[in-house]
């Protein structure tokens, strides 16, 4: 363990437990009507600003220590100005002592505040990615999901995820190593307001300051100045260059509005975007990331420029379907009323073509589950066997595991129960709803997602990222349902969304045990969470997909909203039905479902070459991570690149400076300084989001200036064809 100035500088997750994390437990009263309700009230909100992101050019995530935080607030205002039983105590209202007792039981503790906290984060969380499935269909295929099967859907796929997290727990919650780095702002600023009352003053003054000071900000890059979202000096360098070199600065340099260019040392100011994760996650992981980007960079360029699966006849960047001319493809005239291919229309109509771009993104994916499978089973398979073992003996080292005995777990068949509820829920909507999927391609993707689900929540809570697996799926639904896109919607929707909805849920587990949480309470209030933010999803994107319909189809988005994520559900889909045609031996891209073997291979060959030389150099070789290389090789293949740069920068502030310089100030204010920027940034953007930028219906731009051009991407890179669009009614109100 090193140790600076007396402070240790924190590495591992032995690390976490024993010095960042308190195992302190007041044995304080969890559920209680205040936290209900506030838990209830708040997971609107995260709901809300959740959907909305799925809908921008960056995928962001509600912070979990703004809702904290928020939630504290208001918890302590209710503590504060309701009456409290003592108030009656020896009065002629004593008899309602027991009622004002149960609607405000005194101050907010720590563990009200948790629950009320989890409640809200796992309503944004849970389900949100069969909600989009249900935006694809409404876009592309004109069919409306009711509410109720929607919510049906949802609490089937975020349930099932949840059952098998549950029935996981000694593998990927109860050891030491299996951090869920994300969630570490989250612990240790709950237990800096509530175990550390000398320091809370400053740490809430910091808190303040910097959220107000971001939600004054965030108003200028993101509406204002939205040229600080991507300022390149090589972009308003060639201003007057011929077209070819504005062309090519364009597609290398570009990347303020969505599927531009690929953002090469482009800088972003707009917080949005740039987060708070890289101020989390650990160094090693973040490292792996750079060696990705710098093969997409050169990947994706390579792959454009010398033409490779016929590129330059469409952007460089884009996740549409397209005909070999360029044109959008046209796809409806393929599926008819039942959803199911017309091979006749196929002949007329032809094959579609991908980008290379997004070839190059499905490849990389593959090559990430393949090398993710192998890197568990090899580097990581003797400490799985070890965890279940010890879990079983009830030996498991961790001290937060072994403090928490004292409380009544929740018992395997309460989440074997859920996986039986949530099956059912399931094949209901797959027998009753439009869904095309048969019960027994359904049965598969869910036996296919709880395979893969380990995998992936191994390195997610080992190093705070995991990988696309969606691709997988997607390749099985092909194979499974050709010629059915609407049933590989499905297939994926519930095997994905097992793994997807794992990851949040796990991680709250964990923030459990950390702060001795009761199990049987958490497991309650998780799924309550699960069923508001259902209903809340459904809603929001029922909104913004029927105002911003035009945006949302089109193959190029802005730097307000992008119909990215459903576009490359609807893309893999389609894709994936054609599957012989496309994929197989014989077809253009081949290369794609090989890929997943050609994972596996490097890393036994790495595993080889550890096993005989653990250290080459200063390089711990099994501190490569191939799994994450290849996907970040995929980074800037969609959306808005010009924050890769800036979030590089943050990290290397944050975990080499910081922690290593400054370890009592990153272990004091480092997680709660990324939380206040964060809520300061997504609290404005959800105003704007229905103020000013559509999201209910009606855009109200900011006037054109020079850092708001009225036309062409606001980065000035200004090639393949920017200048004919006129950028600030790009949206449809």
């Amino acid at each position: 363990m090193q140790h600076l100035k007396g402070d240790p500088v924190i590495t591992t997750g032995q690390d976490v437990s024993r010095y960042v994390v308190s195992l302190r437990d007041d044995g304080d009263a969890a559920v209680t009507f205040r936290s209900l309700v506030l838990g209830t009230v708040f997971a609107g909100l995260s709901a809300t600003l959740y959907m909305i992101y799925q809908f921008k050019p960056i995928h962001m995530y509600v912070s979990m220590v703004f809702l904290l935080l928020v939630i504290y607030t208001f918890g302590n205002a209710w503590a504060f100005l309701l009456p409290r039983q003592e108030w009656v105590i020896g009065t002629r209202f004593e008899s309602l002592a027991s009622i004002i007792h149960f609607i405000n039981p005194g101050d907010l503790t720590l563990k009200e505040h948790v629950i009320a906290t989890i409640i809200a984060s796992t309503a944004a969380n849970s389900g949100s990615t069969s909600v989009v499935n249900f935006a694809a269909q409404r876009l592309y295929y004109n069919t409306r999901i009711d509410a109720t099967t929607a919510v049906l859907a949802t609490f089937s796929t975020a349930c099932f995820g949840y059952g098998i997290v549950g029935l996981l727990r000694p593998l990927i919650v109860y050891p030491s190593e299996m951090v869920y780095w994300t969630n570490l702002p989250t612990v240790t600023v709950f237990q800096a307001l509530h175990f550390e009352p000398s320091a809370r003053t400053k740490r809430l003054k910091i808190f303040w300051t910097a959220f107000t000071g971001m939600f004054a900000y965030e108003i200028i890059p993101s509406y204002i100045f939205p040229l600080l979202n991507g300022f390149s000096v090589f972009c308003l360098s060639s201003q007057n260059g011929s077209q070819n070199t504005i062309n090519a600065f364009t597609n290398i340099f570009g990347g303020a509005a969505g599927n531009e260019g690929l953002g090469l040392l482009s800088l972003s100011f707009d917080w949005q975007y740039i987060g708070s994760t890289y101020m989390s996650l650990p160094l090693v992981q973040q490292a792996n990331t750079w060696v990705g980007y710098a093969f997409c960079y050169v990947a994706i360029a390579g792959i454009y420029y010398s033409n490779l699966w016929n590129s330059k006849s469409f952007p460089m960047l884009s996740s549409s379907l397209f005909h070999a001319n360029g044109s959008i493809y046209r796809q409806a005239s393929l599926f008819g009323s039942n959803f199911q291919l017309d091979t006749e229309a196929l002949e007329q109509v032809g094959l579609p073509y991908l980008t290379g771009a997004n070839v190059w993104s499905s490849l990389t994916a593959n090559l990430s589950i393949g090398g993710l499978i192998a890197h568990c089973i090899l580097f990581w398979g003797p400490y799985a066997r070890d965890s279940f073992r010890a879990a079983w003996q009830k030996t498991q080292p961790d001290p937060h595991y072994q403090a928490m005995q004292k409380y009544k777990e929740a018992p395997w068949w309460w989440y074997a129960a859920l996986l039986v509820l949530a099956f059912f829920a399931g094949l209901i909507v797959i027998i009753k709803g439009t869904t095309t999927l048969p019960w027994w391609a359904y049965i598969v993707g869910l036996i296919i997602g709880s395979f893969i689900t380990p995998f992936s929540l191994t390195l997610y809570a080992r190093m705070g990222s995991g990988v696309y697996t969606s691709q997988l799926f997607k390749m099985l639904a092909g194979a499974l349902n050709p010629g059915k896109p609407v049933a590989n919607l499905y297939f994926a929707m519930w095997s994905h969304n097992i793994v997807t909805t794992a990851f949040s849920l796990a991680g709250d587990l964990k923030i459990g045990q950390y702060l001795k949480i009761p199990p049987r309470a958490l497991f309650l209030c998780q799924i309550w969470g699960t069923l508001v933010g259902a209903a809340v999803n459904y809603a929001v994107m029922s909104s913004v997909v029927d105002s911003q319909r035009e945006i949302l189809l089109s193959p190029v988005a802005n730097s307000v909203w992008s119909g990215q994520t459903v576009q490359i559900l609807n893309s893999g889909a389609v894709t994936w039905s054609l599957a012989k045609y496309l994929y197989g031996i014989n077809g253009r891209y081949w290369i794609v479902p090989m890929s997943l073997l050609l994972g596996m291979f490097p890393t036994i060959i790495q595993w080889l070459v550890w096993k005989r030389w653990p250290k080459i150099g200063s390089v711990k070789v099994d501190s490569i991570l191939l799994p994450i290389i290849y996907m970040y090789s995929a980074w800037m293949a969609f959306g808005v690149t010009s924050v890769v740069t800036s979030t590089i920068i943050v990290g290397l502030v944050s975990q080499l400076w910081l922690r290593r310089y400054y370890p009592r100030w990153y272990r004091k204010y480092n997680y709660i300084l990324g939380g206040a920027l964060d809520g300061g940034a997504q609290v404005m953007i959800f105003i704007l989001s229905f103020a000013v930028f559509g999201a209910a219906g009606k855009q109200r731009p900011f006037p054109n200036w020079a850092g708001n051009p009225a036309r062409g991407n606001v980065d000035y890179c200004n090639g393949n064809g920017a200048l004919a669009r006129n950028r600030t009614t790009g949206i449809k109100g």
